[in-house]
């Protein structure tokens, strides 16, 4: 048996602006810009990780800003909200801090008897912020206005639209490892490992809603997490043995990846843990400069001059979008 998936390793998502997207998550949200880099099948275009001060596994939100590409719609075979855990007592801060940056939000609800404020980034992405009690006891990056007693302390849930939830609950729980944990209506949480942090994944069964389109605030993939290169080639071959089609290991730099698709059509990625984030600039200085894979530095002026120039969120004065 392989070693054991514990939960979320990254989520990877699309957006139209880079410094807009910087400014949202560096600068509302308080996340730390661990790293700068670029998608490596398009190196004109950045990628983005945000997540906390370590940019530790199961922290980590990352994006693709494609300039210019039009929105994505919501709907069934896509991964069509991501949840951060948040000290329960916290709500009233965000609340208070999305209506000063005119962040669109719904009125708080619970599911699965949890506190959950719903809300928007700027490109439509769906996102949560869930209440849990002691989390203000974890380690916590300060930013921007965003205290300890308020910051986000990484993943809660991830939640996948299935116009059919069987076979995706197979995969989960037979190939994966994840155990049905509950249900609300029509949502179906199962967890992963020893059911902790980052953990969670919510199956939404809705066959009433049109297929999703991924573009602009859509959720490219989910990646999930293993501790070692050895425990991913494991997982691959059993992913394989379930019937699905699987890639080779691609080498990200920062982990190393394969991909697949689960029965309901989410892009599914398995990263390990290690190298991390760190093994190119130190921990003090995460996310400050550009950083190329070896076998894009002879291309760095080229690459600069494509991209847009960034600078770090202009929001520490809470300064209005």
């Amino acid at each position: 048996m392989p070693a054991p998936i514990p939960g979320i390793h990254h989520i990877t998502a699309i957006a139209s602006d880079a410094q807009q997207n910087v400014d949202f998550y560096a600068g509302v949200l308080g996340l730390r810009l661990v790293k700068q880099t670029v998608n490596f099948d398009d190196p004109g275009t950045y990628h983005l990780y945000f997540g906390d001060g370590k940019g530790n596994p199961g922290t980590i939100l990352t994006f693709f800003p494609w300039s210019h590409i039009q929105r994505g719609r919501r709907g069934t075979g896509q991964a069509t909200a991501v949840a951060f855990s948040v000290p329960a007592e916290s709500f009233g801060f965000w609340i208070e801090r999305l209506t000063r940056h005119s962040v669109e939000y719904d009125k708080p609800q619970r599911r699965f008897d949890e506190p959950v404020l719903s809300f928007r980034d700027w490109d439509g992405l769906a996102l949560e912020l869930i209440g849990v009690t002691g989390a203000e006891n974890k380690p916590a990056w300060e930013a921007n206005g965003v205290s300890a007693k308020e910051a986000i302390r990484g993943f809660h849930t991830v939640t996948l639209c299935e116009d059919g939830m069987e076979r995706t609950a197979e995969l989960l729980t037979n190939t994966m490892g994840a155990k049905k944990a509950k249900e609300d209506g029509s949502y179906f949480r199962f967890t992963l490992g020893e059911g902790t942090d980052a953990s969670n994944v919510d199956l939404h069964c809705t066959p009433e809603f049109l297929a999703g389109v991924v573009a602009a605030g859509s959720v490219h993939h989910v990646a999930w997490r293993v501790p070692t290169d050895a425990a991913q080639v494991e997982w691959q071959t059993k992913v394989r043995e379930a019937g699905l089609n699987v890639t080779p290991v691609l080498d990200r730099q920062y982990f190393k990846s394969i991909y697949f698709r689960e029965p309901g059509g989410v892009l599914f990625e398995i990263a390990t843990d290690l190298p991390g984030f760190a093994r190119d600039e130190p921990e003090n200085a995460l996310g400050q400069v550009l950083k190329l894979p070896p076998w894009l530095e002879k291309h760095r002026a080229e690459i600069e001059g494509e991209l847009p120039k960034l600078h770090h969120p202009n929001l520490v004065g809470d300064r209005e979008r």
